[in-house]
């Protein structure tokens, strides 16, 4: 039965009945490579808003997924190892839940790549909620390269300014 309408296509696959993977595959593969870049970019969501309570879901939704498409680089070769680099997003994700404690979790974050041996310039992903930063820690620290060095921290205090304003502002002035 060809996909008549690809969007919803990870919300079914999280309701299906034990043993539907193979019929779901079949499914997608009939939709083609467009069925399938839609079902891989809604898991993609699922991947980065899910929060502590969903980690055994996620663990085993890739493993259904797994048994759903076993090769999706068959499909597409950018897509070979898909599962591997969303099992890692999700082992990653999971050590940070275990590292940071419920309670520490509120405020912005941050995310830093920098690799100290090398003139490329650091990375920064500044704004964070503690979710969207879980999920680029993850995302990035199963590709870290020797001497590469991933933080991801809690912003304390934030001072923020534009190019808008270019004299410090009432109290802030200072005479020197």
């Amino acid at each position: 039965m060809p996909i008549v309408k690809a969007d919803g296509l990870f919300a079914r696959f999280r309701n299906l009945e034990p043993g539907g993977e193979a019929a779901f595959g079949d499914e997608l593969r009939l939709g083609g490579f467009s069925a399938v870049r839609v079902f891989l970019e809604e898991f993609r969501a699922f991947l980065k808003e899910y929060d502590e309570p969903q980690q055994e879901e996620a663990e085993r939704l890739i493993g259904r997924a797994r048994a759903a498409l076993p090769e999706p680089g068959r499909i597409s070769p950018a897509w070979a190892e898909i599962w591997d680099e969303f099992e890692a997003i999700v082992a990653f994700k999971k050590d940070v839940f275990n590292r940071i404690s419920p309670d520490s979790r509120d405020g912005e974050w941050q995310v830093l790549l920098d690799n100290p041996y090398t003139n490329n310039p650091i990375a920064v992903y500044p704004g964070l909620s503690f979710l969207e930063a879980t999920y680029l820690y993850a995302y990035f620290r199963s590709d870290l390269v020797p001497n590469e060095v991933i933080r991801m921290q809690r912003i304390q205090t934030v001072l923020s300014d534009s190019g808008r304003s270019p004299e410090p502002r009432g109290a802030e002035r200072r005479n020197g």
